[in-house]
């Protein structure tokens, strides 16, 4: 059964997660309106798959920066900071499968289910370290 969350200003759908794949991934869909970012930052125990199902995103990962369309991917392996934009004027829409299972819990503890509601960053962050995860700076620092 889906879930639907709303974090940092993308709605996200966890279609699978350790409850269904016995621990092995979750799968993620995001959409992402324009101005989207997230925070620098990078995953220590799982490895992250963004495939583009609509629009454009931006990766910055590690020193390099990449532009992807509808029906392209990127693998994001773990340790390598990274952070992601939409910066057209249109939104965008991908799948994320993160491996092993770890990134759904983060979306299913701080998620809201209002758009307008401000997630709870304390529990973010606690949930952030619990699961692997560095934030490394906000959004938007690292254009």
């Amino acid at each position: 059964m889906t879930q639907s969350f709303w974090l940092l200003g993308s709605r996200l759908n966890i279609i699978a997660d350790h409850t269904t794949t016995n621990g092995q991934y979750d799968l993620i869909e995001g959409y992402f309106p324009p101005g989207t970012q997230t925070p620098l930052h990078r995953h220590t125990r799982y490895s992250e798959q963004l495939y583009v199902l609509e629009g454009e995103f931006t990766i910055w990962a590690g020193e390099n920066k990449f532009v992807l369309s509808a029906g392209e991917s990127f693998l994001i392996s773990p340790s390598t900071a990274h952070a992601i934009g939409v910066f057209s004027n249109q939104s965008a829409r991908g799948l994320v499968v993160a491996a092993p299972s770890s990134f759904a819990r983060l979306i299913a503890a701080v998620g809201t289910q209002d758009k307008t509601a401000t997630p709870d960053m304390a529990l973010f962050e606690r949930i952030s370290a619990e699961i692997g995860d560095e934030i490394l700076s906000p959004p938007g620092a690292y254009l």
